[in-house]
């Protein structure tokens, strides 16, 4: 086994996920699209089911939301702050607008993204209320009052109250406080005890979505759209729409959050970290799915006052933010099975980032970083590769002497590298350690919101859209096709024609690749054109 096996292998591989990539873009995704749209107009009541522990709760919410769509009609409540244009349905008091102020949909543009939505094909909503076993309930379907429709900022802290009371006594305020500069957004919710008699209920928060997918995504980069949800005890877990519609969540446990997810952008809610609740997910008629949390059974007594605390997080998936959220918050950040590798990458990153104010210049930076650290186990593997180049006219020689031989070409072969103190498999370990650190650093570029429409340099305004011009991607198939002329050819000619069609195949693929991460392989495989260079005319000179 040569190290141009290794390498090839490798490619395919690179590539293999590529296609399958695209092929979840282009074939799963919008068959999924579809059946929401089409099941939109069936929708069904949307209400925690916790029919498994209380049938009474269930029937209870039901008939709140029967009566409420049918009898009522709410008003919206417009806020707006530093980070934040918001509309609040006082039918439901769930927040049904939400546009991102800082964030353009497209770079140049001033059409800002929207992470919340009331409309199909594209729901998706925060939710959350009170459900009682003593009457009607204030929860997402009754009518909520508040005594202003416009809010704006004008200080460090606004707060938007709404209320709910009943015949009976009970009084809630539910606010939303926003706090300047913060994607964090504080959820009060008092009780308030008036009447004779106790009063019970349970609290639930949850986010409702459909399974659309972002038509202005890149179709050759595949990112997690769906649910997750965390507790300490079963740390960071992934629920897609499909386990949804196979089967519903019931999980109890003190602390955690639940979440949905989507590229750059999340929503998370986060309950009383001291209070047990159980995590929920349900797969609703119309293709619209929720995950939640909801709470046992609160008491108040007549004459008491009981608040609820819990946060909302609706934003860019902003590390320094999530990370003093909740615990664990910040994993919303997808880096995928190498996080632990993934986090202190974007942490090195950052850091450069602070002293240039650059994206593409830390980029470039943290790539000379990486080539630092490995830069003893490249050498081995270099030395290994020009060691091969200098005995390949041998190996050439020995195949046209054994011709079909195969088992005296393979002896012959062995006494070679034996007589010339060569490991075949020298160039081949040094490269497997490193490949974790690449793909790692590739989802560090791809996931993290903070390069979103960064600018580098010249024609490249947008770090994370493709090269407009394609120059980035031609660069690089020109540095792969001199990387490829440093090391020993294969001896199998279809090993051969593949190698040399390599350079053309990845520019290709590079073309719709964001600028940021083939600006870092341009980097990349300049330094190592510079380390194999240096090291081959070690050898040759004899100094080797």
């Amino acid at each position: 086994m040569d190290n141009q096996r290794t390498l090839l292998i490798a490619a395919l591989a690179f590539i293999a996920v590529l296609i399958w990539q695209a092929w979840q873009k282009d074939y799963v995704l919008p068959q999924q699209q579809v059946a929401s749209v089409e099941g939109q107009a069936k929708q069904q009541a949307d209400v925690p089911n916790t029919a498994s522990t209380d049938n009474t709760l269930l029937g209870a919410v039901e008939i709140n939301k029967a009566e409420g769509s049918s009898q009522a009609k709410g008003g919206v409540i417009r806020v707006v702050t530093d980070v934040y244009e918001i509309e609040i349905d006082t039918l439901g008091g769930s927040i049904v607008q939400l546009h991102l102020s800082n964030y353009p949909e497209t770079k140049g543009e001033e059409k800002k993204v929207q992470l919340l939505h009331n409309q199909a094909p594209k729901t998706f909503v925060v939710e959350s209320g009170l459900v009682s076993q003593n009457g009607e309930s204030p929860n997402h379907h009754v009518l909520w009052r508040a005594s202003e429709d416009n809010y704006v900022m004008t200080g460090d802290e606004l707060r938007v109250p709404l209320t709910w009371s009943d015949n009976a006594g009970i009084s809630i305020t539910k606010t939303y406080v926003f706090t300047k500069g913060s994607y964090k957004v504080d959820v009060e919710t008092q009780i308030e005890n008036n009447g004779a008699n106790s009063w019970s209920a349970r609290e639930y928060l949850q986010i409702k979505r459909s399974d659309y997918a972002d038509n202005k995504a890149n179709s050759m980069i595949y990112t997690y759209t769906g649910g997750v949800f965390y507790t300490d005890e079963e740390k960071y877990q992934k629920i897609d729409f499909g386990d949804m519609e196979d089967e519903d969540l019931s999980r109890e446990a003190i602390g955690g959050w639940v979440a949905m997810i989507q590229h750059y952008f999340g929503v998370a809610w986060v309950p009383e970290k001291e209070n047990q609740y159980n995590y929920y997910t349900k797969s609703l008629k119309g293709g619209l799915y929720v995950i939640g949390a909801y709470s046992p059974v609160k008491l108040v007594e007549a004459g008491e006052v009981k608040t609820i605390h819990s946060v909302l997080f609706a934003g860019p998936k902003l590390q320094e933010q999530l990370s003093v959220v909740a615990p664990g918050l910040e994993l919303m950040v997808d880096y995928g099975k190498l996080t632990i590798i993934a986090e202190p990458i974007f942490w090195l990153l950052s850091f450069f980032y602070d002293f240039v104010g650059n994206w593409g210049v830390a980029i470039i930076m943290v790539t000379f970083s990486i080539k630092a650290l490995f830069f003893k186990l490249s050498e081995k593997s270099y030395k290994s590769m020009a060691h091969m180049k200098l005995v390949q006219p041998r190996i050439v020689a020995l195949k046209e002497r054994y011709g079909d031989d195969k088992q005296q070409l393979n002896k012959a072969m062995m006494e070679l590298y034996k007589t010339e103190k060569i490991n075949p498999l020298g160039g081949c370990l040094p490269i497997l350690i490193q490949i974790p650190v690449f793909i790692a650093l590739y989802w560090t570029l791809l996931e993290s919101v903070e390069l979103r429409q960064a600018p580098f340099a010249l024609w490249i305004d947008n770090i994370s859209a493709a090269d407009p011009y394609f120059v980035l991607p031609v660069i690089y198939g020109i540095t792969m096709f001199f990387q490829q002329r440093l090391n020993p050819a294969p001896v199998d000619p279809m090993q051969k024609k593949m190698m040399q069609m390599l350079p053309i195949m990845f520019t290709g693929f590079f073309a719709f690749f964001p600028a940021g991460l083939v600006l870092y392989w341009i980097v990349n495989n300049l330094l190592t054109i510079a380390q194999q260079t240096f090291i081959m005319k070690r050898i040759e000179a004899g100094k080797e």
